[in-house]
């Protein structure tokens, strides 16, 4: 009886050791060392008919997140991708951003790519104190209510509506029928390209907004009674490519235009070649496609790599904006310590950055979280083939800082 007492004794001390030399949770095995979560989140649409671009905006913050983050895992840091889907809707968006901010883990946004849905989102992180960098969003409102927390890496549409009614203009356009789809951005774009193409002497033959999505007989019975030398549409592609087909089948030969909305390989899935047809396509765009970018060499074949495809519009620019956070964090971590670093902090630190060498360019924040200048492309649609979008042809590129305020 006392040998079995004894070897009792014994492996009950053994197992106190051992529970004394194992890690406690979050922590590592072999060092030792408090290993902390962090997160950043993104926000796109990740399902719908604007997927294939959002997406792409979440793996380019994932390729980022994966080959920038080495800096803060030696400094004890696990960094987590937190992606969510707003079905660039924005009930959605808000739903999900109120998830976003109630995870104290989560210490930056990379998001969204709808205007309408990014405004009222954004509502919850300037609450929150929670940073967040955009890669796409070019509604004026977005910066101009002058929260900390929200930034952009990407120009204006009271900037891109001049740029695409200027070239218009260059172009002997001389009547335009303009259509939006009643968003924020969609009718933001649009009123801005009006104000711009009545100043150049352009006659403005429609302003009509829609939400419809299949049939547009109505519509494009206007557009042929009016025989303007252009459509403009502002919105989204998957609305777009609809109408512009179904006006070439009415007959419609002139020229289409729109803003960066229009800037996906999904387009001509739907619209095929309409786009060709009569006087062509053009779009404006903040985000010209990743190869005219001296630094996205690399990153468009690591992209191609690890997600079998070339990347859509904004995913360089996604990549970006996760960069910019991760350095912020960075920032905000060495200043904090050994402690994690506050939201506070982060935000502080992400308008902090100056001359911030990114993939599609060098970003300084001015005081409302736009970038310092931006560049802003005019792009001819040139091949019906979905596989070549990106060799579509760049016809003007123009560097512009932001209304002053």
């Amino acid at each position: 009886m006392k040998r079995v007492i004894a070897v009792l004794s014994l492996l009950v001390v053994a197992s106190l050791m051992l529970a004394a030399c194992a890690p406690a949770s979050g922590t590592s095995g072999e060092e030792g060392a408090s290993v902390k979560t962090i997160k950043i989140a993104s926000q796109s649409p990740l399902s719908g008919g604007q997927s294939g671009v959002g997406v792409d905006i979440k793996n380019g913050a994932a390729l980022a997140l994966e080959q920038l983050g080495g800096p803060l895992a030696e400094m004890g840091y696990k960094v987590e991708l937190a992606p969510f889907d707003d079905q660039a809707n924005p009930d959605n968006g808000v739903a999900n951003a109120k998830q976003i901010v109630s995870d104290p883990a989560i210490l930056c946004v990379v998001g969204h790519y709808n205007s309408g849905v990014q405004i009222p989102s954004s509502e919850e992180y300037h609450s929150a104190g929670l940073a967040n960098v955009s890669p796409a969003n070019t509604n004026p409102r977005v910066t101009d209510r002058g929260y900390l927390e929200v930034n952009r890496i990407v120009g204006r549409d009271d900037v891109q509506g001049v740029v695409g009614a200027n070239f218009a203009q260059s172009q002997g356009i001389k009547s335009v029928f303009i259509v939006h789809d009643k968003t924020a951005y969609g009718q933001g774009v649009a009123e801005f390209f009006k104000q711009q193409a009545e100043a150049n002497g352009m006659e403005v033959l429609g302003f009509e907004g829609t939400e419809e999505k299949a049939n547009f007989d109505a519509l494009t019975g206007s557009i042929m009674a009016a025989q303007p030398d252009m459509v403009y549409f502002g919105g989204m592609f998957d609305q777009s490519g609809v109408l512009f087909k179904q006006a070439r089948e009415k007959g419609y030969m002139g020229v289409f235009m729109g803003p960066d909305g229009q800037d996906s390989s999904e387009l001509v899935n739907i619209a095929g070649p309409a786009l060709l047809d009569g006087g062509g396509m053009f779009y404006s765009t903040v985000s010209g496609p990743a190869s005219v970018y001296p630094g996205t060499a690399k990153f468009i074949s690591d992209f191609k790599t690890k997600f079998g495809a070339d990347p859509q519009p904004f995913a360089a620019q996604a990549y970006d904006s996760m960069a910019i956070c991760l350095k912020a964090i960075e920032n905000a971590a060495k200043e904090s310590g050994s402690e994690t670093p506050t939201r506070e902090a982060v935000t502080k630190a992400v308008r902090a950055l100056k001359d911030f060498p990114g993939i599609t360019g060098t970003f300084t924040f001015n005081g409302v979280g736009d970038p310092q200048t931006a560049q802003y492309f005019v792009i001819q649609v040139k091949s019906s083939d979905p596989a070549k979008w990106g060799e579509n042809a760049v016809v003007q590129t123009l560097d512009i800082a932001p209304p002053s305020k």
